[in-house]
């Protein structure tokens, strides 16, 4: 498994569980000194991510890409794929598909959190999965011609109503059978919605394609009260060698966060 560290460029989300905040250039740098082997990036849409100077920073650092978040179409542009006004649902659709075109281009896939949205008065949820299967089947085989899979995350239930249990999940892409799908398995999340995480993370296999290594509290691991060994020990058990990403708040301070999470991952990632 590999550890990363996340970086957010939208103004908007300060405040928010993303570690550093001051460019990709000082999350790079950041990341290289406390021993990351990537970054995750939060952009607030494609522009903002400059691929020829990324992948300078990449040759330069020795790091990788580990994700870029579609979340700043949500954040910024309030844009989902099961908005019931049909012009916005194609709006975040290729709001999507250009950050999984720079995503592809950094060798990284792109994540589906918030956008996905969430079923209304006016939106069955029968109704709502059907645009999000039509979406996540047409994103998927974009992303596959970038050669990347495309990370689909559920959320928990103050976030969404759509899909909150990775087993539930799991069970859904299956049925649809959408291929290039993958599960973003984020701890914290789990933590309000599920009975047995390790249990979860079993249940969904190989279908697990990201981790979200964050606590209980949304801190650093270490920082709260997961109980993170059964769920090391799942992660080996499905043969999972992604990332552990830390999206998470900055406390008390960034670098000690980020400091917090590169010994939590190491001393229970090590062989033993």
């Amino acid at each position: 498994m590999r550890s990363a560290i996340t970086a957010s460029l939208v103004p908007q989300a300060r405040g928010g569980p993303f570690v550093f905040w001051d460019g990709i250039a000082d999350a790079f740098a950041q990341a290289t000194a406390l021993g990351f082997d990537g970054v995750e990036i939060f952009p607030p849409n494609a522009d903002a991510v400059d691929v020829a100077a990324v992948h300078a920073l990449i040759t330069k650092h020795g790091l990788k890409v580990a994700a870029v978040g579609t979340g700043g179409g949500w954040l910024v542009e309030k844009l989902t794929l099961t908005h019931a006004d049909a012009a916005i649902r194609q709006r975040a659709r290729e709001f999507i598909r250009s950050i999984i075109e720079v995503a592809g281009a950094l060798g990284a896939p792109a994540i589906i959190g918030s956008m996905q949205g969430r079923w209304e008065v006016t939106v069955t949820r029968e109704r709502a999965l059907a645009w999000l299967a039509e979406a996540l089947a047409d994103l998927g085989a974009h992303a596959a011609k970038q050669g990347v899979p495309l990370l689909y995350e559920p959320l928990n239930r103050y976030e969404t109503n759509l899909f909150n249990r990775l087993g539930d999940t799991a069970a859904w892409l299956r049925a649809e059978k959408l291929n290039n799908i993958r599960l973003l398995a984020d701890l914290f999340h789990m933590n309000i919605e599920e009975a047995n995480s390790a249990a979860a993370l079993r249940e969904a296999g190989p279908l697990v394609g990201h981790v979200h290594f964050a606590d209980s509290n949304r801190r650093a691991v270490g920082l709260g009260q997961t109980h993170v060994a059964p769920l090391i020990a799942a992660l080996r058990a499905i043969n999972y060698t992604g990332y552990l990403s830390a999206e998470i708040f900055p406390l008390p301070d960034a670098t000690t966060a980020a400091r917090q999470t590169i010994e939590s991952f190491r001393r229970h990632t090590a062989t033993r």
